[in-house]
């Protein structure tokens, strides 16, 4: 179980937008906190660390990537949107 203090504004927010989600039955709200916690565990649990200039490391990483960063950015969102998607119960 995890309590947490937060300003009074983003909780009627988040509350708002939980219900409008999820319907204002029992588990709305821990529907939308499971929902919020394993999308920003996506975003910053797995962020890798290394040394140095990381646009010499992105730039080594992707030197054998024949597609433009255009197509990549959106192959990356469908990506990213696929695996958070099979990580929220419904």
């Amino acid at each position: 179980m995890i309590r947490a203090n937060i300003d009074p504004k983003l909780e009627l927010k988040f509350r708002e937008l939980a219900m409008k989600r999820f319907g204002y039955g029992k588990g709305a709200l821990s529907r939308a906190v499971e929902e919020a916690i394993l999308r920003w565990i996506a975003t910053v649990g797995d962020t890798p660390r290394f040394e140095g200039d990381p646009v010499e490391a992105i730039d080594g990483i992707l030197a054998d990537v024949e597609a433009g960063s255009v197509e990549l950015q959106h192959r990356i969102k469908e990506l990213w949107i696929s695996l958070v998607a099979k990580n929220v119960s419904s």
